[in-house]
């Protein structure tokens, strides 16, 4: 599902004094492809994210996803819209630390009021997605990290959101990890039609996007596509090399 985004601003106000998040961004989020948003901490990476996920309201501009503007949705539409519209991967999991693995991917769905053949269907079908059936039983406290961001990702999955949106996914994991959870987002793009939003700071989350676009104080200042940002970097990589 393709997302719009016009003249999106968004201010933050503390007291007296203001600060701009997010400066009349104008992007087009294509439809089962993969949008890395790159940029210095604090340019407004997360900002997008939260709004487009419904956990924020801009101060102005527009989010259009399908033929639905999020800016003229009710409270009670943006809740069902981040159950079932969207899908959040956190950098930390985020997972319910009492509930087991299994527990974990299923609560979205019991929000939901999915029946419980249902849920326990699509819980065993998510286990197996990130292969991780023989934890099922486990609390996140007993999983490697990898491993939770592994449920915490089936779990963003639970509803089968058409959009799945990542904060820095990769940003606590090694780089093997890392790699893993990076070719479960090319499986959710290729296989499952999944369009994916991805905030970070891994340049290898560019290698796998379609679109690499830069953010800086607020800011859209660039955007080629995940091909060019790959050869960039490869070219990047080789000059480091012969000058070391």
């Amino acid at each position: 599902m393709s997302i719009i985004i016009k003249d999106l601003i968004k201010v933050y106000k503390t007291g007296k004094s203001e600060v701009i998040a997010l400066r009349g961004l104008d992007c087009l989020i294509e439809d089962k492809k993969i949008l890395a948003v790159m940029g210095p901490s604090g340019c407004g990476k997360t900002t997008l994210l939260n709004i487009i996920g419904g956990l924020d309201r801009p101060t102005a501009g527009s989010v259009t996803i399908g033929d639905v503007n999020l800016v003229g949705l009710n409270d009670s539409e943006l809740v069902s819209h981040r159950r079932e519209g969207v899908g959040i991967v956190f950098q930390f999991f985020n997972l319910v630390p009492t509930m087991t693995a299994r527990e974990n991917i299923e609560l979205p769905m019991r929000l939901a009021g999915r029946s419980h053949a249902h849920i326990v269907k699509r819980a065993d079908s998510l286990l197996e997605l990130v292969d991780l059936e023989a934890r099922a039983g486990h609390k996140p406290d007993e999983l490697s990290g990898g491993e939770q961001q592994r449920i915490g990702l089936a779990t963003a999955l639970a509803n089968d959101p058409p959009i799945i949106l990542a904060d820095e996914p990769t940003g606590e994991l090694d780089s093997v990890t890392g790699q893993y959870i990076l070719h479960l987002f090319k499986r959710l793009r290729d296989e499952y039609n999944k369009t994916i939003v991805i905030v970070t700071h891994d340049q290898r989350v560019g290698q796998i996007a379609d679109t690499v676009m830069t953010i800086v104080d607020g800011r859209i200042t660039g955007s080629v596509s995940g091909e060019e940002f790959s050869a960039r970097t490869i070219v990047s990589a080789g000059s480091a090399s012969s000058r070391s």
